[in-house]
């Protein structure tokens, strides 16, 4: 279980760079092994993987026993169901994706808050985030410790980046590589020209606003020139893809 207050958003409001890791695999123990390594951050995708809350809420309990990675949950969509029931079960940080305005990146604020800031389900007294009712600070604080990160990833969510930004209760901006991609014209190819100008403008653009930039690259060399950028949270491996190389490495050195 986390312990009270949010250490990856105190990081995030203080400006250090936070490095972490894609879980794709909706597995606790490949979840469990991965805290091992010490990551900042995991996340853990309910996006593109098969994943639910009760697998959500199973790797939460295998990382709460190495405090140093904190988990980071992406649902499917930024349904305020779904937000609710995440947050009810212990997550504390969400990256949303696919927020295009303003006016989504408001009503997902909203949907972490409770009355009278949002419209957050109140049901914290028989839920474990508040370790069924065990933290009785509970309810003055949870606003202040859910982190709200969303994604832009779409040349709309480009366009209207600015506005996004300035939404009070976004926490950062997740620029989505490979959705910029395809955007743009490029599917399959984040490294283009072009894509890394959207990228790089984007950085910029959510750092002038005081807020975090974030992005996902297996490419050391733009990971680190990201970080340089001054993004803030930056995934630099999927788990899925280490376990898929490594093990096929290791056949073609048997190979006859």
């Amino acid at each position: 279980m986390m312990a009270p207050g949010n250490p990856f958003k105190d990081r995030l409001l203080a400006g250090e760079p936070q490095i972490g890791l894609w879980l794709s695999i909706p597995s606790a123990f490949t979840a469990e092994i991965c805290a091992t390594a010490g990551y900042d951050w995991l996340l853990l995708d309910g996006e593109h993987t098969p994943s639910s809350i009760q697998t959500v809420l199973a790797q939460l309990q295998a990382i709460g026993g190495y405090p140093v990675s904190h988990p980071v949950a992406r649902p499917v969509i930024g349904d305020p169901v779904l937000i609710k029931q995440l947050l009810d079960v212990g997550v504390q940080t969400l990256l949303i994706p696919m927020v295009d305005d303003a006016q989504q990146a408001a009503e997902l604020v909203r949907a972490t808050r409770y009355p009278p800031h949002g419209f957050r389900g109140v049901g914290y007294g028989t839920a474990r985030v508040s370790r069924w009712d065990l933290r009785t600070d509970y309810p003055k604080v949870a606003d202040q410790e859910v982190c709200l990160l969303v994604q832009a990833e779409t040349q709309d969510a480009i366009n209207n980046l600015d506005d996004i930004c300035a939404v009070p209760g976004v926490d950062g901006v997740f620029l989505g590589p490979s959705d910029l991609a395809a955007a743009y014209g490029h599917l399959g190819n984040p490294g283009h020209p072009d894509v890394q100008a959207v990228i790089e403008q984007g950085i910029a653009t959510i750092l002038k606003h005081g807020k975090a930039p974030g992005i996902l690259t297996p490419d050391e060399t733009l990971a680190k020139r990201y970080l340089a950028l001054g993004a803030k949270f930056v995934a630099v491996g999927l788990e899925a893809r280490v376990l898929a190389r490594g093990v096929r490495e290791l056949r073609e050195r048997f190979r006859p």
